[in-house]
């Protein structure tokens, strides 16, 4: 009796292992995708160049944002906000004089 359940116990899991082997997706086959799909299309005139200086547009937006949630805050923080307000003031405006200065 023992060894009949053991053997149905194996059973059923050689069972259940062969369905999820035959249920999980394949791989997709990497000898039929083409290498860099850019790379095998022309250049179009149309396509939008690659946006000049991103990580510094990036952090304009960053300490906008900043700016206006120390602007919202409920506290003065003893005249730090104020201060900490005038100093990314003083950021942005750096900021600016960069991509200004990439332009000329």
């Amino acid at each position: 009796m023992k060894t009949r359940i053991v053997s149905l116990l194996a059973l059923a899991c050689l069972i259940l292992a062969f369905a999820f082997i035959a249920a999980a997706p394949a791989a997709p086959n990497k000898a039929n995708l083409p290498a860099t799909p850019a790379a095998s299309a022309p250049a179009t005139p149309a396509a939008t160049p690659a946006e000049k200086h991103p990580e510094i547009r990036e952090a304009l937006e960053s300490l906008r944002r900043a700016k206006a949630h120390m602007e919202h805050a409920a506290h003065d923080f003893g005249g730090h906000r104020l201060e900490a307000i005038e100093a990314t003031n003083q950021a942005i405006k750096q900021l600016e004089l960069c991509l200004k200065f990439d332009k000329d």
